[in-house]
């Protein structure tokens, strides 16, 4: 069975990802999915009193659970075999490699910008961190 991590941003470009997967499951591989967002944590917001971060960390929460249940509801109308749905702060390179190794996952099967090269040598992109700090197969999907 092929674990194959797919890290989720509300994209169209992460919902080609998750397609491609898709692609593979109807195929024929046998699959196991996870679909992981990242999200950037913690803000602080200076003089903002406390009442003010619970609030602003609840709609955080929120809005990535609400992600990840589109997510999930995308994929499983692909009739993918989605095992986990996971939820990570930090920064995305970083998360989606601790999340592949811990899991472990054979693959990750991501979004890219397709920014090309310029755009990427500027700015830089999750994807290309991921590509160039995991061990495991890296698919792109634009």
């Amino acid at each position: 069975m092929l674990k194959i991590l797919i890290p989720v941003d509300g994209s169209e470009h992460a919902r080609h990802a998750i397609d491609a997967v898709a692609e593979l499951a109807h195929a024929g591989a046998k699959l196991e999915v996870t679909l992981l967002n990242v999200r950037n944590g913690p803000i602080y917001y200076g003089e903002l009193p406390p009442i003010g971060m619970e609030m602003v960390e609840e709609a955080q929460k929120k809005l990535q659970d609400d992600l990840l249940a589109d997510a999930e509801r995308y994929a499983r109308s692909l009739e993918l075999p989605v095992a986990s749905v996971q939820r990570a702060i930090g920064f995305a390179p970083n998360e989606i490699e601790r999340v592949a190794r811990e899991w472990p996952a054979d693959q990750i099967a991501m979004g890219t910008r397709g920014m090309g090269a310029m755009g990427s040598l500027f700015l830089g992109s999750v994807a290309q961190r991921v590509v160039h700090s995991v061990t495991v197969p890296v698919l792109l999907a634009k």
